[in-house]
């Protein structure tokens, strides 16, 4: 039994999920194929439809309450004082009928340049038919990880903000049945970001341009056995950019571009990457770590392109296409998706439409409720009505 849960069902979360997420359709005669691995990959899931539907962008699109995830220190300049969203992602569906991600965010503004913001991330594996070294059926379990995590963001000028986020991390892989050579998985991490946005316009139509870089998931490695073996949870940088346009009172434009770069040892030709370091000290080498030189760096930086356009600040239309090197996993991806906004609620759609066939992503739904609380709790402060109803912003023009 113990031998079973180290030796099946870790590599089945550690490995197999995350493979089937990179989408490794190489052969083993590919020796350029070299993709980072790390523990708990259920954390680089997009968890949104807003987002998701704009091919995984995030880092300084307008904010809502899923900016917690894609870079808190935008909740500095929402205009609502309280927000909330809730997210529902079947996965894999492909694959399997029951694996799902369900992510619950939301924020409250202290004051005009001071917010909190709060979420909790749901991974669930499904069910999986334990069985012994003879094939006998034990027990049916349902493995599960969570994240719950906690930010701050504060403006630090009138078009400047910066967070800090601290998150506790649960892994558990045997779906509670307990084994001595097995136990749940559990870390800390954080995640620094900033955000910066100014108007750029020179007559009433709104020219916004936006950045923003997100450092998440910097903390302690995470065990599966008391501490006999380490893994690297999925740090990663973040940076992007968005440029939003008003061509009239009822019709507005977005364009924004996203990069990422997971900040975890390459696996080096003769094996696996130095497991070894400490985690602080394998975010700065794995800058320059990959055996491929920088050649092989820029492969690790996967781009996200998207498009959001809103009417009348009711209905909006989405678009994106998200692209990681085939030496590093190979997704590339269309997406698409719809944005309806009522009085107090806002229901997000999205879809995924793979570039490659066979992909375990192909038609990966998303669906997301935001509740628009503004009205109910009232405003933080008076601003101009802005074009973006998903998070209107409104910095100061220089």
């Amino acid at each position: 039994m113990n031998r079973f849960i180290s030796k099946k069902v870790l590599p089945f979360g550690l490995i197999l999920f995350f493979g089937l997420v990179c989408e490794a359709q190489t052969s083993t005669t590919e020796t350029r194929y070299n993709p980072i691995t790390t523990a708990v990959p259920f954390l680089t899931i997009t968890p949104d439809s807003r987002h998701g539907a704009m091919g995984d962008v995030g880092a300084a699109t307008s904010p809502d309450a899923n900016a917690q995830y894609w870079n808190p220190s935008k909740l500095a300049f929402a205009e609502e004082k309280f927000g909330l969203s809730l997210s529902f992602t079947p996965w894999l569906r492909q694959l399997v009928s029951d694996v799902n991600l369900a992510y619950l965010a939301g924020y409250y503004k202290l004051s005009p340049s001071q917010t909190i913001g709060a979420s909790l991330r749901y991974f669930s594996m499904g069910e999986i038919q334990l069985t012994d070294q003879n094939g006998s059926n034990l027990a049916a379990v349902k493995p599960s990880e969570f994240a719950l995590d906690f930010s701050y963001s504060r403006k630090l000028s009138d078009n400047f903000s910066g967070s800090v986020a601290l998150r506790y991390i649960r892994s558990d892989l045997s779906g509670g049945i307990s084994s001595g050579a097995y136990v749940p998985g559990n870390a800390f991490a954080t995640d620094v970001s900033f955000f910066y946005n100014r108007d750029m316009s020179k007559t009433d139509n709104k020219k916004i341009l936006a950045w923003g870089i997100n450092l998440s998931n910097i903390g302690s490695r995470i065990s599966y056995d008391n501490g006999s073996n380490k893994e690297y949870l999925p740090a990663n940088l973040k940076l992007g950019g968005t440029y939003t346009t008003e061509f009239s009172s009822s019709n507005s434009l977005a364009f924004s571009l996203d990069l990422n770069k997971l900040m975890v040892p390459t696996p080096q030709l003769t094996g696996s990457g130095d497991a070894s370091k400490p985690a602080i000290s394998s975010i700065f080498s794995s800058f320059g770590d990959a055996p491929g030189g920088m050649k092989e760096e820029l492969q690790e930086i996967n781009y996200s392109l998207g498009a959001e356009y809103w009417y009348d600040r009711k209905f909006a239309v989405r678009a994106g296409y998200f692209n990681e090197n085939q030496y590093k996993g190979n997704r590339k991806f269309f997406s698409t998706g719809l944005g309806v906004k009522m009085s107090v609620c806002t229901i997000d759609f999205a879809y995924l439409i793979p570039v490659n066939q066979n992909n375990p992503l192909a038609n990966t739904v998303r669906f997301t409720l935001h509740f628009n609380l503004g009205s109910l709790a009232g405003k933080t402060e008076k601003v101009e009505p802005e074009f973006s109803p998903a998070a209107p912003m409104a910095p100061t023009k220089q």
